[in-house]
């Protein structure tokens, strides 16, 4: 099954036949402003929760060596704390957050050929910050969750990638200032 399976993998279409260019000489020099122009050629362009990231976070495996993690969430806000995420302190993230606070988030959008990766330190916001993060939610009823945590990702490195279908992909690396690391 193995060989069957790694063939049809590779029949399985890559990107979509036009994808838009980018050049990084001609990008925002502040990172969360080209995070929000690609945001918004995403929306533009139908994508499905373009504010959907995966959190890769790091924990112990049952014999106490590194074991990384990875979920999907939703990003909240950016603003000059981090950009913002929320989960229960009591869930495995929160566990692992509590336990070592640096994370990567990543950001897809396979119809335009793109990903989004920050990484660097995690810190706590407020409880109050909390507490209204919990009662905007879509689905809140009222009630408190003194779980509920607010979470700020404080950016050391952002990657902004553009697939090609020649494979002339192009990475845009910026340290925590913006400035290209190559």
């Amino acid at each position: 099954m193995s060989e069957t399976f790694r063939r049809f993998l590779r029949t399985l279409p890559d990107f979509p036949d036009n994808l838009p260019s980018f050049d990084p000489d001609k990008a925002p020099r502040e990172p969360a402003e080209l995070f929000k122009q690609w945001l918004d050629e995403a929306l533009a362009a139908g994508t499905q929760q373009p504010h959907a990231f995966s959190l890769a976070t790091v924990g112990e495996d049952p014999d106490g060596g590194p074991q990384p993690s990875s979920r999907m969430l939703i990003l909240k806000n950016i603003d000059d704390d981090g950009w913002h995420f929320a989960t229960s302190r009591t869930s495995r993230k929160g566990r692992e957050l509590a336990e070592s606070p640096r994370a990567a988030m990543n950001f897809y959008w396979p119809g335009l050929g793109r990903q989004v990766r920050v990484a660097g330190t995690v810190t706590e916001l407020s409880a109050a910050a909390s507490a209204v993060d919990w009662h905007e939610r879509p689905r809140a009823d009222g009630s408190d969750n003194p779980d509920w945590q607010l979470y700020a990702l404080q950016p050391v490195e952002y990657e902004f990638w553009q697939g090609s279908n020649d494979g002339r992909h192009v990475r845009h690396r910026l340290d925590r200032n913006g400035n290209p690391t190559g």
